[in-house]
């Protein structure tokens, strides 16, 4: 009996607590105010700077996407494989980076061996990969979401990808590291 508890408890923790849920958004890093519709659906309005989730399904989707007097831009499809996403309404820059976790004693090293990419001209070194397309799923955590503050496992070395927009990708690699 006590052991039928504690697996409920150990649930019950796992998913008030751990469980990361899964969904996904449509951006607009830009000043513009955007009107779109998902899948031939109700029609949304997405202001400055302002996300907001959406429904899709696995496999095709679509989205058609209107400037601010309703004058269509573009009416594209694209390919659902994961259980999170960005839809890239602006087409603008983003950035995905690779934060590692664990003890490791040179984590300057790991992080300069993973390569390094130019911004503006800048050298950012590490695992950064830059998105443009209209819809991006190759990250772990979305722009809304801050990486993992608690180390789940402390013997080994482990990574989490997180996508950003170009500005706050900027500010948060500035606040965080020091090469």
């Amino acid at each position: 009996m006590f052991a039928i508890l504690a697996a409920i408890a150990a649930f019950a923790i796992y998913f008030i607590f751990l469980a990361k849920p899964n969904y996904y958004l449509v951006d607009n890093p830009t000043p513009d105010t955007y009107f779109f519709s998902v899948n031939n659906g109700e029609q949304k309005i997405l202001s400055s700077g302002q996300y907001l989730k959406v429904d899709l399904n696995k496999g095709k989707n679509s989205i058609k996407v209107f400037d601010q007097n309703k004058k269509m831009l573009y009416d594209s499809a694209f390919d659902v494989k994961n259980q999170r996403g960005l839809i890239n309404i602006a087409h603008k820059d983003y950035y995905v980076f690779k934060q590692f976790y664990g003890y490791f004693r040179d984590k300057d090293s790991l992080i300069m061996a993973q390569g390094s990419m130019n911004i503006d001209g800048k050298p950012f070194l590490g695992n950064i990969k830059k998105e443009n397309k209209l819809y991006s799923e190759d990250f772990y955590f979305n722009i809304d979401e801050d990486y993992n503050k608690v180390i789940k496992n402390i013997d080994k070395v482990e990574s989490r990808t997180k996508i950003f927009r170009k500005q706050d990708f900027i500010n948060y690699y500035n606040e965080n590291y020091k090469f």
